[in-house]
């Protein structure tokens, strides 16, 4: 019983101990906020920093041109990254855009039309068959 006690409290000093090390991040955040700084806040509003209040603990956001919004600062959540441009997305596009000597596309892909059925009916035969088997039991069961 001791043992299962004494377990208790080091489980519950170590959950209490990332807790305050997490509220402490985010306060050591907020204090440092920027004007030019993307940010959310814990309603889920996303906008950027205009102006910090350091005497009013105010904070004002423009999530669209035009349009600030005054937020205490304990209710900005966190920093919003902005999303890097992929490079394979760009190097993807320069590939599919070369062209070779002869005026054709650099792909190494041929379409092969030789399995391309002409109508529909070919597509998807595995479903007419099973539609058929089941029509042939409904008559074998109606005999």
């Amino acid at each position: 019983m001791l043992i299962l006690v004494a377990i208790l409290l080091v489980v519950m000093f170590f959950m209490s101990s990332r807790t305050r090390k997490q509220q402490r991040e985010a306060a050591e955040f907020r204090n440092n906020l920027t004007v030019g700084t993307k940010v959310m806040t814990a309603s889920g509003m996303i906008g950027t920093v205009i102006d910090v209040d350091d005497e009013t603990d105010q904070v004002t956001i423009e999530s669209f041109p035009g349009s600030p919004t005054t937020w205490l600062r304990a209710a900005i959540s966190k920093k919003i990254e902005e999303p890097l441009a992929d490079d394979a997305d760009s190097d993807e596009a320069t590939d599919e855009s070369e062209v070779t000597t002869e005026g054709e596309t650099a792909s190494t892909i041929s379409p092969d039309t030789k399995d391309v059925p002409d109508d529909l009916s070919e597509l998807d035969t595995a479903k007419r068959e099973y539609q058929e088997q089941q029509r042939r039991d409904a008559e074998a069961d109606g005999k």
